[in-house]
């Protein structure tokens, strides 16, 4: 990743801090299948925070059923939680989703969601952790 992040570690150092499949995930863009994430069917109400530095990203009132098999939100809890790139991989240009603290990817923002905002945040499960309304 080029850009500038509050967190960072050398490669070794993300290796040692998430597992295979995390690592995968947030940092080489990797994709978990679809239905085998631990979110994409997930109702309890709280925060959904990123797996590699803990930062808010997105809030279960914003969490819809998509259809995708993925975890799905129509907006973050805030506009500077996440960051944003376009993605050229597989022919196709997609707007990638990544964690603003750390750049972690989570997964690729479209623009076929629920009203108000029109977005479908489609996120990796395993890029996320829970944490439940107290």
């Amino acid at each position: 990743m080029d850009k500038e992040f509050e967190i960072t570690h050398t490669q070794e150092e993300w290796q040692e801090r998430l597992s295979k499949e995390e690592y995968h995930v947030l940092r080489e863009k990797g994709t978990e299948r679809a239905f085998t994430g631990a979110y994409w069917n997930h109702k309890a109400p709280g925060n959904y925070l990123c797996a590699g530095c803990g930062n808010e990203l997105f809030g279960s009132d914003t969490k819809y059923e998509s259809g995708t098999g993925w975890p799905s939100f129509w907006a973050p809890l805030t506009p500077d939680a996440i960051g944003t790139e376009t993605d050229y991989a597989f022919g196709m240009a997609r707007v990638e989703v990544h964690c603003s603290r750390c750049g972690g990817h989570l997964g690729h923002v479209f623009s076929d969601g629920p009203k108000p905002t029109g977005q479908r945040y489609c996120l990796n499960s395993v890029s996320l952790e829970f944490e439940p309304e107290s």
